[in-house]
C-alpha cells in the first residue's frame, strides 16, 4: 500500500499542469512576500562539477538582472547518497576532462593533477570569506587554480599556507545541513524556486526558466551559454562513416527500474544505427538489489529530472510502475529471451514504456502479457523463459564487466576503451565514436 500511495503521489507532481500550477504559486508567494529571486549555489572545491559550473555561471549572473546568486561552499552528502564515493571520484575526474575539452574550458592544463597540496588552505580561506559580497568571485577563482593545477595562483590567492583551521569544518557542516533541509544531497547545484538543477547538464534548464519571467539583461543571449546549449545538442551522423565498419560493438549497461536507462533508449538505438555499430545490451540489477541504498531525498530529485528530461526528448513518461525485485527479475528473463528471437529492442521499448508512462505492474502475467503482445513475443514462450534462471550468470558477468570499468551506475556505455556513465553522454559518446571513425566528417550539431 505504502509503494502504491508513493506512486500515485509521483504521478501527480510529475504531471505537466501540477508543475506549472506549483510555480505560479511559486512566484506569487515570493511576490506577496517581497521576497528577492534566489538562485542558491553549492558548490565543493574539490569536485570537477562545480569547477566546470562555475564557469558558467559567471555568463549567467551578467546576462540576467532581478536574480540574487547565493554561493555556499559546501560537500555533497555521503553514505547512502554516495554509494561508491572512491569511484565517482576517479571517475568524475575523467568525464570532466573529457567534457572540459569538449566545451574549451581549461581543465588540468597547467600541470597533470590539482593543487591538492592547498586543498585545506583553500577551504579554510573560502570559509572566512563565505560573507563576502563578492565570495561568488571568490571560490570561482579557488576552484579555476585547484582544477587547473595552478599552485602559484592558488598560493597568490592565500598569501602564505596556514595552520588548519576548525572555520571550514563548521561552515561546511553548516551548508550540508541547509541543503539537505532544501532537499538535496549533491553538490554543482542549483536550487531556484523551488527546483533543482545539477551542473552544466542541467544549467540551460535554469536559463529557460529565467527566460520565460523576462530576466534577460540583453536581447542576444550569451555567446558562451549558446555554445554549452548547441554542443551538448550534437547528434550523430547522418550516414555512417567508412571506418566505422573497424569499430568494436557498442556496449550498454540497463537496468528495468533506471528512468535514464530507458530515456536513452531511443538515442541509442539512433547512435549504434547512424555508425552502423552492433549494439549489445547488457542488463544489470536495480542499484537496491545490488545492495546500494537509494535515500527518499534523491528518489524524489531522480523522478523530477527523469521527467523533464523525458519531456525535453519527446519519451514517453510520467506514470510509474516500479519495477524492483520480481519485476526486474522478469524484465530480465524476458529480455534474453527476445534477444534469442531478434526482438531485444521491440521489448526494450515496449517494457520501458509500460514502465515509467503506463503504470503497467510487469510483475504481474496480465502486466507482462500486455508488454509480451506489443513486442511480438509469444505469450508461452514468454511464460517459460521467466521460470528459467539461466539469465542470473550473464547478469553477474555484466555486472562484473561494469565494475571493471570502473563505473557502477545505469546507463553506461562502453566501445573499445571509452567507457562513459549517464544519459547526460550521449552526445559525447557520438562524439567520440565519430572521432575513432577519424574520417573528417564529424558530427552535426
Amino acid at each position: 500500500m505504502k509503494r502504491k500511495l508513493l506512486l500515485l503521489y509521483l504521478r501527480v507532481i510529475l504531471d505537466s499542469r501540477f508543475i506549472a500550477l506549483r510555480r505560479r504559486l511559486t512566484e506569487l508567494r515570493r511576490q506577496l512576500t517581497l521576497k528577492k529571486r534566489v538562485v542558491h549555489v553549492f558548490l565543493q572545491l574539490d569536485d570537477p562539477y562545480s569547477y566546470l559550473l562555475s564557469q558558467y555561471l559567471e555568463h549567467v549572473i551578467t546576462h540576467y538582472r532581478s536574480v540574487e546568486f547565493r554561493f555556499y561552499l559546501c560537500q555533497a552528502l555521503r553514505g547512502d547518497f554516495m554509494p561508491q564515493p572512491d569511484m565517482l571520484a576517479e571517475y568524475s575526474v575523467t568525464d570532466c576532462r573529457m567534457l572540459a575539452m569538449e566545451l574549451g574550458v581549461p581543465f588540468l592544463d597547467r600541470r597533470e593533477t590539482q593543487t591538492v597540496e592547498y586543498r585545506r588552505p583553500l577551504l579554510d580561506f573560502l570559509a572566512g570569506e563565505q560573507e563576502d559580497e563578492n565570495f561568488g568571485s571568490v571560490i570561482t577563482r579557488a576552484l579555476a587554480f585547484y582544477w587547473r593545477g595552478d599552485a602559484d595562483g592558488a598560493a597568490g590567492m592565500l598569501g602564505k599556507i596556514r595552520p588548519e583551521q576548525a572555520v571550514a569544518n563548521v561552515q561546511v557542516g553548516r551548508n550540508q545541513l541547509l541543503l539537505r533541509k532544501m532537499g538535496h544531497y549533491s553538490c554543482a547545484t542549483m536550487h531556484y524556486a523551488g527546483e533543482w538543477y545539477w551542473g552544466v547538464d542541467r544549467l540551460p534548464y535554469l536559463i529557460d526558466r529565467l527566460d520565460q519571467q523576462g530576466l534577460k539583461r540583453y536581447r542576444e543571449a550569451a555567446p558562451e551559454l549558446e555554445s554549452l546549449a548547441r554542443t551538448m545538442r550534437s547528434k550523430p551522423p547522418a550516414r555512417a562513416p567508412a571506418k566505422a565498419r573497424e569499430l568494436p560493438p557498442l556496449e550498454m549497461f540497463y537496468s528495468f527500474r533506471s528512468p535514464y536507462s530507458y530515456i536513452a533508449l531511443a538515442r541509442v538505438f539512433e547512435i549504434a544505427d547512424s555508425f552502423g555499430l552492433k549494439l549489445i545490451v547488457r542488463p544489470v540489477l536495480p542499484m537496491v538489489m545490488r545492495g546500494l541504498k537509494l535515500p527518499g531525498n534523491k528518489l524524489l530529485y531522480i523522478v523530477h529530472d527523469a521527467n523533464r528530461e523525458a519531456k525535453r526528448l519527446a519519451v514517453p513518461f510520467g506514470k510509474i510502475s516500479d519495477a524492483v525485485g520480481i519485476a526486474s527479475e522478469r524484465c530480465i528473463a524476458v529480455f534474453y529471451h527476445a534477444q534469442a528471437e531478434g526482438k531485444e529492442r521491440e521489448f526494450l521499448s515496449a517494457v520501458g514504456e509500460a514502465i515509467w508512462s503506463q503504470a503497467i505492474d510487469v510483475a504481474s502475467d496480465e502486466g507482462m502479457q500486455i508488454v509480451a503482445e506489443r513486442a511480438d513475443l509469444s505469450w508461452t514462450e514468454v511464460q517459460e523463459a521467466m521460470a528459467n534462471n539461466t539469465w542470473r550468470d550473464a547478469v553477474e558477468e555484466n555486472r562484473r564487466l561494469l565494475t571493471e570499468n570502473g563505473l557502477w551506475g545505469v546507463p553506461s556505455f562502453r566501445i573499445g576503451e571509452l567507457a562513459l556513465w549517464g544519459q547526460d553522454r550521449t552526445w559525447l559518446l557520438a562524439r567520440k565514436i565519430a572521432e575513432m571513425c577519424d574520417d573528417g566528417e564529424g558530427i552535426v550539431t
